[in-house]
């Protein structure tokens, strides 16, 4: 399967970024992309740097025009598309939300992002309820995609979860960075602590993992931090863990072939759902054990 990565800096002008998007969304069709994967709430800043109400106008609906736009793009060009938004499902009731589209421009469905950062400069959980459909594949023309988001590829049971129920490939849109007063020596180790988890969920399910991150320096609207330097680094890893493909820290449009057959053999050679063993497990859904 070819999958396009858009990697992008995104303005305080909403339309300009979708406008731009949508232009590399045709680069990568041009290019033979079957499969086109956009970062976490793409569309606009990370406005999440504050906790501000004013932000929720931001929001929009599953049958908003700006839904609407991206599945005139992905029939235009024949592509499933993997969107991000920030969904308002009611009033006073908003999701971070990825929205699939398929070749013909229907919503094959979505995903409401299940784990909430709050964090400095990630306040999301004032913004965003927790995801109520569960770890769910969403089945599209190129196949069974388990799409999650951001700070859900941090967790082994959501990427796991996934691939219990069919999932041939796991998909993160996010958007992380450093905060400036961090050491470079420490920014360096969250960023290869971000590839390396997400490496692992590749390897402990035997399936490719396309991560898909923004870039640019975002000033902290409140002054209460010097603001998220975005750090890039989208990646695209096959079953093993190996890089396929590593983007750097700027804007990047790339189109990358993953053969979807390898899962099948390299998960004879590491049998890890065989060997499970699910009858010692009942503890996992514990918060803790005392």
């Amino acid at each position: 399967m070819k999958i396009g990565i858009i990697q992008q800096a995104n303005t305080g002008d909403v339309a300009g970024n979708r406008a731009r998007l949508q232009d590399k969304i045709a680069q990568c069709a041009s290019q033979g992309a079957q499969l086109v994967v956009l970062q976490e709430l793409h569309d606009s800043l990370y406005f999440c740097q504050q906790e501000s109400v004013d932000n929720f106008d931001l929001a929009v609906t599953l049958d908003s025009e700006a839904v609407a736009s991206y599945r005139a793009v992905a029939a235009q060009h024949g592509v499933v598309l993997v969107t991000s938004i920030f969904e308002q499902r009611a009033t006073g009731l908003y999701h971070n939300t990825a929205v699939v589209i398929d070749t013909d421009g229907s919503i094959a469905g979505i995903y409401r992002k299940m784990h909430i950062p709050d964090d400095p400069a990630y306040y999301e959980k004032f913004y965003f309820t927790p995801g109520d459909l569960g770890f769910k594949p969403i089945d599209t023309a190129v196949g069974r995609l388990g799409v999650l988001v951001c700070w859900d590829q941090w967790y082994p049971e959501a990427a796991r979860l996934m691939a219990l129920s069919g999932a041939e490939m796991l998909i993160y849109p996010t958007a992380i960075g450093t905060e400036s007063s961090d050491t470079p020596a420490e920014q360096q180790r969250q960023l290869e602590a971000w590839v390396t988890v997400q490496r692992g969920h590749a390897v402990a399910n035997g399936l490719p993992v396309v991560s898909v991150n923004r870039v640019g320096h975002e000033i902290d609207p409140s002054g209460q931090t010097r603001g998220i330097s975005f750090w890039g680094n989208s990646f695209v890893a096959g079953p093993q863990g190996e890089f396929l493909y590593r983007a750097g820290f700027d804007e990047e449009v790339t189109v990358v072939d993953v053969d979807m057959h390898r899962s099948e053999t390299v998960r004879r050679w590491w049998p890890f759902l065989r060997d499970r063993r699910i009858d010692a497990y009942a503890d996992i859904t514990r918060r803790y054990i005392d």
